[in-house]
């Protein structure tokens, strides 16, 4: 059973081969902290956590790494940190404000059922390293130097007579479909209008550091060399796997593959390029000004994270994704189902069935399907049955909880007293018993009133029994 993956850079699914079975790498772009992430970041944080955990189901959790940096220096940061802390220094105002919003992230994140990254590098923790690459792209001629700013020039780049791809490869874009399609920054001191800034010098009240290429005045980093820096520094030249959303293809990601290929005179930057598709709500995209913008923290007021996470996973991670109120209440009945039936049980190993869907391209939506058929074996089945169906689901992240847990959380939310419900069970038990259906019904009645549903049935001895649900 061999991983097949679908690469953006070359169009195709094929064999997944990493450069080292025993060391397999991939990096994701991160948050920039600066506010609460948006759920649309909490997709991208599921499709790559689901892959983490299929690299280490196939390679071993100690043959993994995974990458996924946090953007610290940006200027919403900056306004944030003079807005929420006037009077504090700036470097130590950017650093409370980054600090509050990265644990938030990591808040939501986990309860979305993310495992931890291996490494999660901060970008001003590696300025020495976009140092160090922009030296190697000016002394290359693919960067120079203009007014105390560095840019990279993509035209040097194509221009070049080497191994390296052409500089809009990624995103099969040319040089004039570049300029037509993106927001240009025109300044005087670019040579073409498609060369891209490095490094900056930094404004009053901004971030700064020593620059690089004989500059003296203090400057900043551009956006696009941070990934390239710490990618290199925790996984090397070159790696496995380069994941992010779809609307990184450009100008970031191509960026970062131009500026890692120019700098180490590579073929390629990652062996694997992928990327996630778009987040609607309701069929609309998500934006403030139709106010359906919602956060991840937002979501979670409402749902728990992995019923969020089930209702991403229902489609394909490179299809759209449309968020419907309806399909996260489905997603929830579902869970509930699934943690009756399997939460409890001792898991073995995950169904063949379900890790070759997900060997197909992290193909979740088949995945569902796989799941629904080892749900009703489970059901009807025994230990062994209800084992490969755990192992399953923890295989994909659910079943954090038990099945106790799981249902005390959902009866907590609604706010119902649960001895309040059981007396009234045992309340109804007894007028059953002495055939006061008048009140049985009554009692019935009361307990829907309240958002309780329940079912009668008979226990393993063939006694009435009556269970109860939040309905």
């Amino acid at each position: 059973m061999e991983l097949r993956l679908y690469d953006t850079l070359t169009k195709e699914k094929r064999p997944f081969v990493p450069l080292d079975p025993k060391n397999v790498g991939m990096y994701a772009c991160g948050p920039t902290v600066y506010d609460f992430a948006h759920i649309g970041n909490g997709r991208a944080a599921i499709v790559f956590d689901v892959l983490f955990r299929v690299l280490r189901h196939r390679y071993g959790a100690d043959h993994v790494t995974y990458v996924r940096n946090v953007t610290d220096v940006d200027d919403k940061i900056n306004v944030r940190a003079a807005r929420d802390y006037p009077g504090v220094p700036l470097n130590e105002a950017i650093r409370k404000v980054t600090e509050e919003t990265y644990r938030q992230y990591q808040d939501d994140v986990t309860a979305l059922g993310c495992l931890a990254p291996t490494v999660q590098p901060r970008a001003t923790e590696h300025i020495p390293e976009m140092r160090a690459i922009i030296e190697k792209l000016v002394a290359g001629g693919f960067a120079y130097v203009a007014e105390d700013h560095v840019l990279f020039s993509p035209q040097a780049m194509n221009e070049a007579n080497s191994v390296m791809p052409r500089y809009g490869a990624l995103s099969k874009r040319s040089l004039d479909e570049m300029i037509a399609g993106a927001r240009v920054d025109v300044a005087p001191y670019k040579r073409d209008n498609t060369d891209f800034v490095l490094w900056k010098p930094s404004k009053p009240g901004e971030p700064s550091w020593p620059s690089p290429s004989g500059i003296k005045a203090q400057g900043r980093p551009g956006w696009h060399i941070e990934c390239s820096a710490m990618a290199w520094k925790h996984l090397g030249e070159k790696f496995d796997i380069h994941g992010g959303g779809i609307d990184l293809v450009f100008p970031h990601h191509e960026n970062e593959l131009a500026q890692t290929c120019c700098a180490f005179h590579s073929d390629r930057m990652a062996n694997v390029w992928m990327h996630n598709g778009f987040l609607q709500i309701e069929s609309e995209k998500m934006s403030k000004s139709l106010g359906n913008f919602f956060t991840i923290r937002d979501m979670l007021a409402d749902w728990p994270g992995e019923v969020l996470r089930l209702n991403m996973l229902k489609t394909h991670y490179r299809s759209p994704l449309d968020w419907t109120l309806k399909g996260a209440e489905e997603s929830a009945k579902t869970l509930d189902d699934w943690y009756a039936v399997a939460a409890d049980a001792v898991a073995s190993e995950p169904s063949p069935a379900l890790v070759e869907a997900l060997y197909d391209d992290l193909n979740t939506a088949l995945a569902m399907a796989v799941l629904h058929g080892l749900r009703n074996a489970a059901a009807s089945g025994g230990t062994r049955e209800r084992g490969e169906f755990a192992a399953s689901l923890r295989l994909l992240g659910f079943l954090s909880m038990s099945a106790a847990e799981w249902k005390g959380r959902k009866q907590q939310a609604s706010g119902i007293d649960p001895e309040q419900v059981d007396r009234l069970i045992a309340e109804r038990a007894a007028a059953r018993a002495r055939k006061d259906f008048k009140e049985s019904d009554r009692i019935r009645d009361e307990l829907a009133a309240m958002g309780v549903a329940i079912k009668d049935g008979k226990d393993a001895d063939g006694k009435p029994v009556t269970t109860w649900e939040v309905a």
